[in-house]
This record gives structure tokens, sequence and C-alpha cells, in this order.
């Protein structure tokens, strides 16, 4: 994660370049205009959007559900409209069984009408007025039987398609219903990806961007047992206390640890000799730091709670003797999305002998900045005041609490002034941005 590398990354840098870090550190102190302060405000957090994404899987859940409902019911319809027995398919059989007979009697009529004309053209010259006046009324008689067996045919036809159109509007009911579903899937699934998208993408952000962390100078992180010379080829153990002092519950706490050296003449880049491993009650097995310098093993801290992180430091036998520092510091992250922590790292300075050496007369080396009173505060002067390691000219004065070198002096110093105004800014600034 960004969030957690950006203080290895920044610690790294006040190692290599103090006095660039000490010219940008202003740049980092300035705060976030109002408006966009507002807009964080009125961003969904992940918790928000967490809930939004169970909303949308649970709709989309159903509406696979009405789905799947929707097409048994559509393929039950069909089977339904495809009987005799269906009230509307029995009701159209019956109509077209009648417009048949209708259009049967009509032909019948027609034909009865053709006979009738034939007798009345037939009727020999001599024909008595009786005979002409039946073949006339027989014509008449069936002329009206062949028009109302027309109107009867019209009326039957159109009671033919009346039904059958039921039939097929039935059918299409069915089929309507199932489109129905299927687009209030598409509808649900659409919603679902981008709800999905949202959350992923807001997760990202916050794992990259850090921009919900804010200080959080009572979650502490306080070393003992690290004595202020270490002689090479021996491993010395000590341990860090990671106390919530605060009234928040903190879902998973991490503990950063780093250790930078050189020679005695400052100029040489001695880390590749020490090893720093850790342990948890947790996670009890020895373990590397990882590339990060993050200790995992903390986990959740209610207010008030503390934990204990075992430490031991190896130094190689072929370590020359120098000067090293021990930078501590401790976060958390909540699953809501929110974090915070340690504007910056304590710093715990030590001497390196050779293999060999009589450390001699040794005490617990003691963080910088100092532990202090400060009004309304918990007794602790927070990590990364730029008041506790004066500047002059560009450079960090030698507080004469060390017998380290100027180099390491300086790096420590400008990890301190840093602190605050850059470290922690630099863990939540957008990547985009300046970080």
């Amino acid at each position: 994660m960004k969030i957690r590398r950006a203080l290895a990354t920044a610690v790294a840098a006040a190692v290599t370049a103090p006095a660039v870090l000490l010219s940008v550190t202003p740049a980092f102190a300035d705060t976030k205009p109002a408006a966009q302060t507002q807009e964080k405000q009125s961003k969904p957090t992940i918790k928000d959007l967490e809930k939004a994404a169970a909303a949308a899987q649970k709709a989309y859940e159903d509406a696979v559900k009405a789905r799947d409902e929707a097409q048994i019911t559509v393929r039950k319809a069909f089977e339904e409209l495809s009987k005799d027995s269906h009230p509307l398919v029995a009701a159209a059989n019956a109509a077209k069984q009648a417009a048949k007979d209708a259009g049967t009697a009509k032909d019948t009529a027609d034909r009865a009408v053709i006979d009738a004309k034939a007798a009345v053209d037939a009727l020999p010259e001599d024909a008595t007025e009786e005979q002409k006046t039946a073949a006339a009324t027989a014509l008449s008689e069936a002329e009206a039987t062949a028009a109302t067996a027309a109107t009867a045919k019209t009326a039957a036809d159109t009671k033919a398609a009346e039904t059958n159109d039921a039939v097929q509007d039935a059918r299409v009911a069915a089929a309507r219903a199932a489109s129905v579903a299927d687009r209030a899937l598409d509808d649900a699934l659409a919603a679902k990806i981008a709800a999905d998208a949202a959350l992923a993408q807001a997760k990202k952000e916050a794992e990259e961007e850090g921009e919900d962390c804010e200080p959080e100078h009572d979650l502490t992180a306080e070393v003992t047992g690290l004595p202020t010379k270490l002689v090479a080829g021996t491993t010395t153990a000590f341990s860090v206390r990671v106390t919530n002092g605060s009234d928040r519950h903190m879902d998973e706490v991490i503990t950063y640890a780093g250790v930078h050296a050189t020679d005695k003449t400052g100029l040489k880049d001695t880390g590749k000799f020490f090893r720093l491993q850790w342990s948890t009650k947790s996670s009890p097995k020895w373990q590397d730091l990882n590339e990060d310098n993050y200790i995992d093993g903390v986990g959740a801290l209610k207010p008030g709670a503390r934990a204990d992180v075992k430490m031991r430091l190896t130094l190689d036998k072929a370590t020359p003797a120098g000067n090293g520092v021990a930078f501590i510091a401790a976060d958390f992250y909540n699953e809501d999305g929110s974090c915070g922590g340690a504007p910056g790292a304590d710093m715990y300075e030590f001497d390196v002998k050779a293999a060999g050496s009589k450390p001699g007369k040794t005490e617990d080396a003691k963080p910088k900045p100092a532990k202090t009173t400060k009004p309304g505060g918990n007794g602790h002067t927070p990590q990364g005041s730029a008041s506790a390691t004066p500047a002059t000219n560009g450079n960090l004065a030698a507080t004469g609490s060390s017998s380290a070198t100027t180099s390491i002096a300086l790096a420590g110093g400008a990890a301190v002034v840093l602190g605050a105004a850059a470290v922690f800014v630099v863990r939540r600034r957008k990547a985009g941005s300046d970080a």
C-alpha cells in the first residue's frame, strides 16, 4: 500500500537527502482549501459504498430470482396456451369452427341463388303467371338467405379473429413479462457493476492516496531495551510498546520500524549489515521486516489498549564501526476507510562498535523528540515537532545527546522536522499531485 510505503520512503529520503527535505518542509505544511475540505466531507465513505454495493448485490440476486420465476411462468403459459382445453384456445377453436360453418352456409346459399336465377331464366315462353311468380319468389328467398348467410359469416369471421387475437395477446403478455424481468435484471446488473466499481475505486484511492488519514498523537510506539551502544557480531533484543491512548477503536494497527547506519565518516551506508526481526503474541514466529519496514502483527486495539512487539537487531561481524538511528512510528486503518497515526517517527540514536569491542557503560536509547509536557496533551511532544531539534542556516544543530556523526544527526533531524508537516502529508497526498 502506498499509504504505508510513504513513511518508509520519507524516512529513507531524510537519511539520504536531509537538506532537500528541510527546504521543502514548508511546502508540505500548507492546509487544504475549504472547498476541498467540503468536497471531502460530502464524498461517500468506503462504509457507505460497501452498503451500496451490498444493496446492489441483493437487488441483483432478487432480479435473477424474478427473471427465473418469470421464465418458468412464461413456459407454463405457452404450454397451457398450446392446449385445446385452455379457455381462450377453446373459444378460438369454437369461433374458428363457427366461421367455417358460416362459410359453408354462405356457399350453399350462394349456390341456391345461382340455381334460382337459372330457374327463372329457364322458364318457357308460354310459362304461366303462377310459374313465373313461383320462380321469382324462390329467387327472392334464396337471395335473402344468401344475404343472411353472408352477414353470419362476417360475424363469425370477426369472432374467430378476435378469439385468435386473444390467444396471441396472452402469449405476447407472457413474453412481455419475461422481457420486463430481463430488463430489470440488466438494470440490476448494471447497478451492481457500478456500485462494485465505485467501491473498488474508493478502496484503491484509500490505499494509494490515503486522503482520509489524520494525525493521531495518542497512538504511540515506545521503544525499551535498545542500548545506545551496539557491537558488531551480536544480537540485541528490545521491544516496542504500541498504545492506543485515544477513545476510538482501531481495527488494524501497524508499526513502522526502520534502522539506518553509516560508518564513522558518515558517508558510507552500512545498513546492509543490519538484520531487524519482529515477533508478536499473535505472530510468535520471528519474521524479517518486509520491504516497507512495516509490522502487521499488532492487530486491533481498543481504546486504552496496548500491545508489545518483540524486536531483535542482529549486526553482522563485518559491520563497520559507526553510528545508527532507529525510526519508530505507528499507524491505524479501520474497515470504514478511516486511518491515521503518528505524524512522524521517533528517532533512537546508537553507536556501533567493531566486532570484539567492549560496549562499556551503556544505557537505553531515548526517543527524539523527547517526551515533554504539553498543555492539554498526554505528556508526549507531537512526533515531528520542529521545535524538538532547532535548525541553523538550513542545517540542524547538534543536540549534544548523542555521539552520532553529523550526517546521522542531519538525517534524523530532517526526519523530525519532516514530521507532521511532511511525513504524514506525504502518506495522504494524491499521487498525481505531489507525493
